[in-house]
């Protein structure tokens, strides 16, 4: 079966849709483990698995501690390779197609509170130039609750500075239009007046620039978030959308109502964003406790 894996690997790599080489290594990767567990089963023959063979792989994923959306993504190169072997004529039934992934965990993940998001804006050094740059982009993260995919991909015509405003991108190309608070504002003049146009080096219209003047990536902003967020000493649960969450968590605390939140956001639709309610009453429930003098009973 390691033949049908290359063959379908290769497959990839020379279609027309433009693979990552990460999304290939992740392919390989599944469908080496699943190979491992069918060989343990005396499974020898792509012609031989059944959906009860992929069932029950499932179960020992999760069985090993695998997370739902671990278990999730490899189901998608399971359903991927089984569909290039239906196409190519290898077997001819498809064990993947009525095979129900986990349900995954919808739970918004704890924000960040007022007290870390300050410290986090402040821990970059704004006598470097690295500095100034990093502390534009948390500070816009935070001021207007966009994507980490969305903040890389703006260019120079995105930014309405004079106007107070973003233009933001999402995945499906859908624009929407985020309100630019001030300390944001100033920490893009800032960049864009004294950083930018010495990090630029091929003319290019991206925003934020790293150090060899492209583009910066998604995993060069993390690995610098990661950096600041240890310097600043916050221990919480830390992923690149933690100021996304920090930023629809505070507004909703502090009475903003949940279209404007919604809008912001470019959720779909208000059940992604009713998520935030129950945290930002549960945050303000925990406030009052700590700070009422009658809040406790006697």
């Amino acid at each position: 079966m390691k033949e049908q894996v290359q063959a379908f690997i290769n497959s990839l790599q020379q279609g027309s849709r433009n693979r990552s080489p990460l999304t290939l290594q992740s392919y390989e990767r599944d469908l080496s483990q699943l190979l491992r567990y069918l060989d343990s089963e005396g499974i020898g023959r792509v012609q031989d698995i059944q959906k009860h063979h992929l069932s029950l792989y499932v179960l020992q994923l999760k069985g090993l501690g695998r997370s739902a959306a671990t278990i999730s993504r490899q189901l998608v190169s399971l359903r991927a390779f089984f569909h290039y072997l239906l196409a190519a004529g290898r077997v001819t039934a498809n064990p993947t197609l009525h095979l129900e992934p986990p349900k995954q965990d919808k739970r918004v993940p704890d924000a960040l509170s007022l007290e870390e998001v300050e410290r986090l804006l402040a821990a970059p050094d704004t006598a470097t130039i690295a500095g100034i740059r990093d502390q534009a982009m948390l500070e816009l993260l935070y001021a207007t609750g966009m994507r980490v995919s969305e903040l890389i991909s703006l260019d120079l015509e995105h930014v309405q500075l004079m106007l107070g405003f973003i233009r933001c991108m999402d995945a499906k190309a859908k624009e929407r239009i985020i309100p630019l608070g001030g300390a944001a504002a100033d920490a893009l003049t800032s960049y864009l007046g004294d950083v930018r146009p010495q990090l630029a080096k091929n003319g290019g219209e991206a925003l934020f620039l790293n150090r060899q003047g492209g583009r910066m990536t998604r995993q060069g902003f993390w690995k610098i978030m990661k950096k600041y967020a240890s310097e600043a000493g916050i221990g919480s649960e830390l992923t690149p959308h933690s100021l996304r969450h920090a930023f629809a968590s505070h507004l909703l605390q502090n009475g903003a109502d949940l279209h404007s939140v919604q809008e912001m956001m470019g959720h779909a639709g208000l059940q992604t964003t009713q998520k935030y309610v129950q945290q930002a009453k549960t945050r303000i429930k925990d406030v009052y406790q700590l700070a009422h003098p009658r809040a406790k009973r006697l």
